[in-house]
């Protein structure tokens, strides 16, 4: 097999992405810490199966516009680190062959590598021993051996063989992954899709080949999405059709009217809201919430050739979803008055997230730990704020990329704090002055994560040890700053374990989020403890109800 087409190439994403999701949770088991919510599998599989379901859409013989499809699938569909790294791999690849209807050995070869530029340009610090090594070391065998195998299966294979081969090096370039006795998480995610590539160009079976895979409605939790729907009415939505399209340019329609993707949004956000477009040299992705799909259809076509149109009445779906039983809720505001800032930000538990919007938040996106906001829904987001400028707080170092990706991708003015924890969070948004201007509180913002040392108590889901620390499965772990500095069997021994490391004679103030499962008695034990042995600290409590995490602990 010497060439390969967009329909081939199809159903190697498809067959990628099946294995991917196949194997996901051994993904999410490689992830080194023991905390309860690796979640590089689950990122990488949304992701994955996001790309394919875009490819779907659009397969034909075109190699470029299915690789186009999948990139800008993977791109709203990206969550966590792992999976805005493969949204770049695949962005570069698509790039490179964008106008091609079917690509050589050499081709595929050089698009991959073309990929993983894109993804280490991506990075702000590329860290090796990760995903991003594996991708570069495949890469640049296939390009080797594509100077002399003109044969695409077999390239396939010598790249599978070197993902893989990279992949068992990854504890020789990371040091905790060999003290865990793993490899890397992402790179394992990388290595399955790869496998399922070259499954299909081979015609063989995967050990899990019955496995379908799983629409995303699947793979997010249905009866929260139904519990959010119900918080409005369905006559509460005053832009009633889910309108998403896709315009093929036409160079005749352009000689006259050249494309310009930042006029094309503000000329269709006359018909309506949540407007997101995205575009490159050949297509212009749309999707709006219009009562008039029919007007903003027919302003896109000015420019070329609709495809892949999708027309959903909004309250159709609305009044399905919840049912007239919940038309008893708290009734909702349809719309408000575009104010000058946003704050959104990303946390886990009902509490915390009260506590962000008593202090200025205008969206909480539910997340975290467990599921990583994709990029999409940050994006989602960030329109839900009706602010001309708009600032996002992940409070997640996996959240960061995505959030950073949003921002790139929105039509408004966004800025990204780069805040870690809720603890950051915090603190980022008491800094946050709506008096400044965008300049001085994304300056004030960003210095004030450095102010707040940061604390978390959890348990351990397995045996390990982490810098010389022998943990059980079970175990209390007391994490400081994302390191692992304290461990035992009781919870509150723990705790104060982890707060003597934290608390000195600078500090001031403890701000304690206790979450699910937490007594008022181990509370009240914490409080006296911490009013005892460090008298001159002021102690504010609030009740976070996270999962996971039974305190969050923000010193300053």
């Amino acid at each position: 097999m010497t060439s390969l087409d967009g329909k081939r190439f199809a159903e190697m994403v498809i067959k990628g992405a099946n294995n991917l999701s196949a194997n996901a949770k051994t993904v999410d088991a490689l992830n080194v810490f023991p905390v309860p919510d690796g979640d590089t599998g689950t990122n990488m599989n949304l992701t994955m199966t996001s790309g394919a379901k875009e490819v779907q859409k659009n397969v034909q013989e075109h190699i470029g516009a299915v690789a186009l499809s999948l990139s800008k699938g993977l791109l709203m569909g990206a969550r966590g680190n792992s999976g805005v790294i493969l949204s770049q791999i695949f962005r570069g690849f698509a790039k490179a062959i964008e106008t091609k209807s079917s690509i050589s050995s050499i081709e595929f070869a050089s698009a991959y590598e073309s990929g993983v530029e894109t993804a280490y340009k991506a990075v702000m610090k590329p860290v090796e021993g990760t995903i991003l090594t594996v991708a570069k070391d495949s890469a640049k065998k296939g390009v080797q051996e594509s100077k002399k195998q003109s044969d695409i299966v077999s390239l396939m294979e010598l790249i599978v063989k070197e993902a893989n081969a990279s992949l068992n090096r990854t504890p020789d370039l990371l040091p905790v992954l060999k003290e865990v006795g793993v490899v890397d998480s992402g790179g394992q995610g990388l290595v399955y899709i790869l496998e399922g590539f070259l499954a299909e160009l081979k015609g063989t079976a995967l050990s899990d080949s019955a496995y379908q895979m799983p629409k995303m409605d699947e793979l997010v939790n249905a009866e929260h999405h139904k519990n959010v729907q119900g918080f409005m009415k369905t006559e509460d939505i005053k832009f009633g059709y889910c309108t998403e399209f896709m315009v093929k340019f036409e160079k005749e329609k352009l000689k006259g009217n050249s494309f310009n993707e930042e006029s094309f949004r503000n000329d269709l956000s006359q018909y309506g809201d949540s407007l997101l477009v995205i575009s490159d040299d050949e297509l212009a992705k749309v999707h709006i919430h219009s009562e008039e799909p029919g007007k903003v259809l027919t302003y896109g076509q000015q420019y070329g050739s609709l495809i892949n149109m999708k027309i959903e009445n909004m309250r159709q779906q609305h009044t399905n979803i919840v049912g007239e039983t919940h038309n008893q809720l708290e009734e909702q505001p349809s719309s408000k008055k575009e104010q000058e800032y946003g704050i959104v930000t990303v946390t886990m538990g009902q509490g915390v997230a009260e506590l962000f919007k008593s202090i200025g938040a205008d969206v909480v996106i539910e997340g975290g730990q467990t599921m990583n906001p994709s990029t999409e829904n940050i994006v989602n987001a960030i329109e839900k704020t009706n602010a001309k400028k708009v600032i996002v707080l992940p409070n997640n170092k996996n959240i960061i990329m995505a959030a950073e990706q949003a921002a790139e991708v929105s039509s408004k003015d966004v800025i990204v704090i780069p805040s870690k924890t809720v603890p950051q969070g915090m603190s980022a948004m008491l800094a946050f002055n709506p008096q400044s201007s965008f300049e001085v509180n994304n300056e004030a913002m960003n210095e004030a994560l450095g102010k707040v040392k940061s604390g978390q108590v959890t348990y351990a889901v397995r045996e390990t040890t982490i810098d010389g620390i022998a943990i059980s499965k079970g175990d209390y772990m007391g994490i400081q700053e994302g390191k692992i500095v304290c461990t035992n069997l009781d919870l509150i021994t723990v705790s104060q374990e982890l707060l003597q490391k934290m608390l000195d004679e600078d500090t001031e103030i403890l701000t304690i989020l206790y979450g699910e499962g937490v007594t008022s008695e181990q509370v009240k034990t914490l409080q006296g403890f911490i009013s005892e042995q460090y008298e001159d600290v002021e102690i504010e409590i609030h009740d976070g109800k996270q999962p996971l995490y039974s305190f969050i602990f923000a010193v300053e």
